[in-house]
Parts: structure tokens; sequence; C-alpha cells
């Protein structure tokens, strides 16, 4: 296959996200020329020299129909070959690519399996399907459902069927904490049995079922209960064997990241999937192996980088507050030090500083809406089921 040139174009969706400045990045390094996509005004990645433009779309969560012939559109006028999305707009893309048949290629499944994979339930169930082993999931979709297992409350997790950043997750709740949500047939939640151990993330590309690229680490900060804002690298053979025989059983073509748990005897489950882009990216650097990887499905890359990634201020806004209330905070001063700057690149600064405006932007929407930061940032891109897809 021929070497990657300028005249070839990829548009990267989700501009606001730092894996899709990373992606960017790559791309750039690797000769395309790249266009990023989104709704914000002054997203992250916008800011960098590895974009060549930034369009500004309808929210698809609110004007999908806009959105599809935004996309649409821009295809054509930009001569796309490749579509990456890196968010949750994962999910209008491919409304749009089922439905309109765009010419460019999109790196991502079709509608049918990303929503098996994000559904919280359906995904446990498509494991079991694959002879996978999976923690014992149960779906609730009234309050007979919910009352029939609120005597096993305190082992069990609560959490709604679609949603991200561990929202509105229950912990081994009290039965009278389960008074306050009532689950419906349009909003389900899952119950799953707790367990004990330690929490990784694993992050893979994948091209008709072959895992291409694998990385995996665990988070020491948290922004809230979900998102990690610092990544340690770890390895382990039990998560990348799932990983691979998960891709290879969908025969998966698109990023594809799990949370996963290693309990104390060693054997590693899966707790749900995020079919989309997540902080594993960071750890690859090699941007000729990796876009080739996704552009051309050659060859198989592993993780390059082997320090602690972070977002200081992230860092900062989250971690530190959490090390004080528990009073560890000479632990987070030197994970601080020990950690490399994830938007550092080089010859490319300007995203570092982008950042500030970018989370004025984010905060403005908060505000204005009367929900929390984290919130905020996802809020109309968030897709909950099949209904909202349709372009």
């Amino acid at each position: 296959m021929p070497a990657s040139t300028p005249s070839q174009s990829v548009l990267i969706t989700g501009a606001r996200a730092p894996v899709a400045l990373h992606l960017a990045r790559l791309f750039h390094g690797a000769g395309w020329r790249v266009v990023l996509a989104d709704t914000p005004a002054f997203p992250l990645s916008a800011a960098s020299s590895a974009c060549t433009r930034y369009v500004r779309l309808p929210p698809p969560r609110f004007e999908p129909q806009a959105y599809g012939d935004a996309v649409a559109a821009l295809v054509k006028r930009e001569g796309i070959s490749l579509v990456l999305p890196t968010c949750e707009e994962v999910f209008y893309l491919a409304a749009v690519w089922r439905e309109r048949h765009p010419a460019a290629r999109l790196f991502a499944p079709d509608s049918d399996l990303l929503a098996r994979a994000h559904n919280k339930f359906d995904f446990i169930e498509l494991c079991k399907d694959l002879g996978l082993a999976a923690p014992q999931t149960t779906l609730i979709r009234d309050r007979a459902d919910l009352a029939a297992i609120s005597g096993s409350a305190s082992k069990l997790v609560f959490k709604p069927a679609w949603s991200r950043f561990a929202s509105r997750v229950l912990l081994r709740p009290r039965p009278e904490d389960l008074d306050a949500f009532a689950p419906t047939p349009q909003a389900p939640w899952v119950a799953q049995e707790f367990l004990e151990g330690e929490e990784l993330s694993a992050y893979a590309i994948a091209n008709e079922g072959r895992l291409q690229a694998f990385s995996l680490y665990r988070s020491v900060y948290r922004a809230g209960k979900g998102a990690g804002i610092y990544f340690v690298p770890v390895e382990n053979g039990a998560a990348k064997a799932f990983v691979s025989r998960f891709a290879a059983g969908t025969c998966w073509t698109g990023q594809l990241s799990f949370d996963l748990i290693r309990r104390p005897d060693g054997t590693v489950l899966p707790l749900e999937c995020n079919p989309r882009a997540t902080s594993g990216l960071h750890f690859f650097r090699n941007p000729q192996a990796f876009t080739a990887a996704i552009a051309a499905g050659e060859g198989a890359v592993g993780p390059d980088v082997v320090r602690p990634q972070t977002v200081r201020l992230a860092l900062w806004l989250y971690g530190l507050p959490a090390a004080l209330r528990s009073g560890a905070i000479g632990s987070f001063l030197r994970n601080l030090r020990g950690a490399d700057e994830l938007l550092d690149w080089p010859d490319d600064p300007a995203p570092k500083r982008a950042q500030w405006r970018a989370l004025s932007e984010i905060a403005a929407l908060a505000l204005r809406h009367r929900i929390s930061l984290q919130r905020a940032s996802t809020r109309d891109i968030e897709w909950d089921g099949p209904d909202q897809s349709s372009m």
C-alpha cells in the first residue's frame, strides 16, 4: 500500500475531546490532511497545527436531520476518504451512513452492533453469546422488576442501561435508596453483581475482527465517579485475550473500549463497553504504524508510551480536592510529578493554551442549564437508545 499523502483527507469528529486531538496529531504526522468537526465554537483540537480546517456542526442530539445534512455535505465538499468518530456522535454518524451512504469510509461498526455493545444489559448478553465469562446482570424495566431484586440490593450495582461517566450509579445501595428512580422499558436500568477487584480500562482498534492495537490502563484519579483523568499503563494477558475474542466474535471494525475488573484470583471480567475512543489512545505515539492499522488494516501496533498520562488542568480541578478529602496530598504531588501532560506534543503548543477557552465554553453551558461540567461536556451528543438515531 502506498504511503499516506496530504491528498488523503480524514474527518475526525468530537473535536472537543483530547482523544480527537491525539488522533489529529497522529494522522497529521503520517501525512494526512486533517479536518475536524464538532458543535462547540472553541473545541480543544481546533487550535492544533494538525488541524487543516475546523467545521462547526449542528448538535446531533437535538438536530439530527440538520446534523446528517451537514456531515454528508462536509464529506463531499472536503473530499473526505475516512471518518473517525471519537465520542457518542458515533451513533449518529452510523445512522447517517446507514441512511445516506456517504462515499467516505466510517471507521465504526453498523448501528445495530454499536447499540448492542453500548447497552449495558445487551453487552453482557452479547458476551455470553460469544462464550465469554461475564458478571450476572439483570435488566430492570419497571417497578416490578426492581421489587424482585430489591432484597439483594446490598450485593449489586445499579446503573442506567444507557449512560456514560458512571452517571447515576448506585453502588450496593440500601433497598430504600431504590425508591429514587423509576425504570421504564424505554429507559431501563441494570443490576449487576458487585465484584471485588481492581478496575481496568482497555482501548483497542480492530479491522474485521482482527485486533490491531490494544492498550490497558488504570485510572488513579477521576472526575467524579466515572471519567478518568490520570492514566497508568498496565499489562494483563487475560484482559487482552478477552478484547481479542470479543473483537473476533463480533467481526468488529472501529475503535473499542471496555471497563473491566481484575478479580483477586487473577480472572478478568467485563463490566461494560464503550464503542468509541477512550484515553488508552494516548499511549500510542507512532503516527505511521497507528494510522496504517486504521486506514489500511495493516500490521499490529502496541503502545509506545510507558509513563502515566494526565491533563494537569483536570487533575488540579478534580484530583486535588479528592486528595485533600482523603488526606493523600503527598501521593497527589508525587503522581503529579510522575506523569506526562498528554496535551503536550512537539511543535504544537496551542491546544494546551486553548483548553482554558474550551473549558470556559463548557462552564457557561453548565451554568446556563444548571448541570455539571461533565454533563455539559457531552449534553449535545449523548445517545440513549435507537430512537435518537433517525436522520
